[in-house]
């Protein structure tokens, strides 16, 4: 009876297939991600980028980075290496010698298998069924892997370099494999236990001041030794951190709550501190601050998040706790402050290079009254070097390139109600879908600001202009008012002579008659020399469909509006932007930033969130976001606000009314027009049908 018989490769020449298969799955993609990029691309980028961010911290890292380190050099070392045991192992494969084996025996000794000399019947029958003249025989499956690594006594050493190759080494080019691997990182690559953290305190303190927020976000696992082996609890630990704390004085160190009472969060949290009141610290204590800065960004995104899906679990569900809206905009505050190294309420002019506490008096004077960047930006040339005579002439010259680089967003609202037929009425529980138009510009001294500026004082003009037209029309309505019945029996009344002035009015209005009589003829002739009855109905057919013309046209215009809107939204999820917008001058970051921000629409008055906040990281030049949320269930007048915060800048952030007028929803029709079949329509059909059952009944009588 036939079965079935495993055979492994003692002589390894299949198992140079399987090894030669396998070190290209490593080698091939390895090069692709790990292989370093051309570094006279990245030294070209960084010159271009030195007479902006020469003195940002993490330009300095990064330049020092560039021109010490090895990495690249043992990097492409490895990659090499591996491709040699790569085309070693091909080579060896195709070296090779193929084995063929012939099992007809009949071809062996030149002779035709059908011949009956050489056979008999039964022979031929299990050719014919078997492909052999002694019939079935045992099947035999070859395996390309030596007979060791399946022996009992080498067991653990292959599981060794199994779980090495396919639990260390694969993982390390490829990110998104170290997710699927480790299913306690989230998208962010933020530790569960961390998110679960941000829930808890976010749900328990709806109102979280900047405080409390500090020491949420520094309790973070990511900064615990025991769930990270990033972070690093030090023996100076014990000396250095309490001489900051001492520092920076309040902190809150008694307080017991866990877990902000333990080691690592209190060090991360003073850590953060002095970062941002930018303070010196010993080259130790340094190296961990740059640690948890790094993971500070991407936390409080994390936080933001969680805010939001407590904010929908509360509006869906009902009775559960949202955070206020106080809260989330402090994380994005917080965001801010943790790259540009400055304390909430520090000037927005300190994040600009040589600016001090002490020089912020020559901006702050009652002569110039400089507070914001873009008061620095609106001044003029000769006041605005006057008002920093402080600096010399090169550092004034770093200020303004620094400034020129800050962005400008020109932002743009439309409101529609995209799924309805009418798309600018706005119905009670309707998807309003607001499309915010983005457009990136430079903070130029020249264009920008000033131009605004007299926009602004044409408008105001404008204004002016219009109120003193309108003024002037109701004076003259004023002074010519129609004479009324009334206003005229009291003039008979006060006339001396009565019958004189009664006299008048009388030839008065039998004037006003005559006149209307006239027009009366006038218009009687008219019509007699007008066209016939038939052109006239000509010239209405044609005014009618000169509107229903308009009509259709509208609704054409509307049509492609929405199918446009489509095309974008499926553009937008088919392709992939990348998010290397530009890089954020940050003093004291120790880490490249690229600009991005957050948009969202909220109702302050209500401190609740209306739409979830969308994290634009590809505003290059112009972006175009749609904001979408359901429209109040009552009808009235709504106040919300479109908001524009930076996650990396202070004093950027732009707030735009947004006016909400919601009607009532239009009633269901239970007879739609369409299905409404005329009658004659129907009798028409029924004609039909009776003519074709008489046309039947005459053909089956002239057959009989």
């Amino acid at each position: 009876m036939a079965g079935q018989q495993f055979q492994y490769d003692d002589s390894g020449n299949t198992f140079f297939y399987f090894l030669t298969s396998f070190v290209g799955l490593i080698v091939i993609p390895a090069t692709y991600y790990l292989w370093p990029r051309d570094q006279n691309a990245e030294q070209l980028r960084l010159k271009s980028l030195r007479r902006v961010h020469g003195r940002c911290l993490w330009y300095r890292l990064r330049h020092m980075k560039s021109q010490q380190s090895i990495v690249p050099t043992l990097k492409k070392a490895a990659l090499l290496f591996g491709w040699a045991i790569f085309l070693f192992l091909a080579y060896k494969v195709s070296k090779l010698d193929r084995e063929y084996q012939d099992c007809n025996s009949f071809f062996c000794v030149g002779w035709c298998w059908y011949c009956s000399v050489l056979t008999n019947e039964e022979a031929r029958d299990n050719w014919e069924k078997y492909g052999n003249p002694d019939g079935p025989r045992v099947t035999s499956f070859g395996i390309a892997l030596p007979a060791w690594i399946v022996d009992q006594k080498n067991s653990m050493l292959v599981l060794l370099v199994y779980g090495l190759a396919f639990m260390v080494i694969l993982p390390k080019p490829f990110p998104f494999i170290n997710i699927l691997i480790n299913p306690i990182i989230t998208s962010l690559f933020i530790l569960i236990n961390t998110t679960q953290l941000f829930m808890h305190f976010m749900y328990k303190t709806p109102t979280m001041n900047m405080k409390r927020l500090v020491m949420v976000l520094t309790a973070a696992f990511e900064f615990d030794p025991r769930s990270n082996k990033e972070a690093i609890i030090r023996p100076t630990d014990n000396i250095e951190v309490p001489q900051l704390i001492r520092e920076l004085g309040n902190i809150n160190v008694k307080k017991k709550e866990p877990p902000f009472c333990y080691p690592y969060s209190l060090k991360a949290r003073v850590l953060l501190l002095t970062h941002l009141a930018r303070m010196d610290v010993s080259e130790n204590i340094e190296e961990d601050q740059r640690f948890v800065m790094k993971k500070c960004p991407a936390l409080l995104q994390e936080m933001i998040n969680v805010g939001c899906q407590l904010t929908m679990m509360a509006t869906s569900r009902g009775g559960l706790r949202a955070p206020r809206l106080t809260s989330i905009e402090n994380c994005m505050k917080l965001s801010q402050m943790v790259v540009q190294g400055l304390q909430e309420a520090k000037s927005p002019l300190l994040q600009l290079p040589h600016f001090e506490e002490e020089h912020l008096r020559y901006c702050i004077s009652k002569k110039y009254k400089v507070r914001t960047l873009q008061d620095l930006v609106s001044l003029k040339d000769s006041d605005r070097r006057n008002m920093l005579r402080f600096l010399g002439e090169e550092k004034y010259d770093e200020v303004m390139a620094v400034l020129g680089s800050i962005p400008y967003i020109n932002m743009e609202t439309k409101l529609q109600v995209l799924d309805d037929e009418d798309s600018n009425n706005v119905t009670a529980g309707s998807i309003v879908t607001v499309t915010v138009t983005l457009r990136r510009k430079r903070m130029s001294v020249s264009s920008i600001f000033q131009g605004d500026a007299k926009n602004k004082k044409v408008w105001q003009n404008k204004n002016k202009g219009a109120k003193k037209a309108a003024k002037s029309k109701k004076k003259k309505l004023t002074k010519k008012k129609p004479v009324t019945q009334q206003q005229a029996k009291g003039d008979k009344a006060k006339h001396p002579n009565g019958n004189v002035a009664g006299n008048d009015v009388a030839s008065a209005s039998k004037m006003e008659e005559d006149d209307l009589s006239d027009k009366g003829s006038e218009s009687d002739e008219a019509e007699g020399n007008k066209d016939s009855p038939s052109e006239r109905d000509e010239e209405s057919d044609k005014q009618s469909d000169t509107e229903v013309d308009e009509i259709a046209g509208d609704d054409e215009e509307e049509w492609e509006a929405l199918q446009q809107s489509i095309q974008r939204r499926e553009r937008a999820l088919l392709e992939t932007k990348s998010k290397v917008t530009h890089p954020v001058y940050s003093l004291y970051f120790p880490e490249e930033k690229q600009e991005w921000w957050w948009l969202y629409i909220a109702d302050r008055k209500e401190q609740t969130l209306v739409s979830m906040p969308n994290h634009v990281c590809t505003l290059k030049d112009t972006e175009e976001v749609e904001l979408k949320f359901p429209a109040p269930s009552k009808t009235g007048n709504y106040q919300y606000s479109v908001i524009l915060r930076s996650d990396s800048f202070m004093g950027l952030d732009q707030i735009k009314p947004l006016k909400l007028e919601v009607h009532e929803a239009k009633a269901m029709m239970d007879n739609h027009p369409q299905w409404d079949i005329p009658e004659t329509e129907e009798e028409e059909d029924d004609q039909e049908d009776s003519d074709g059952i008489e046309e039947s009944e005459e053909d089956e009588e002239d057959n009989d």
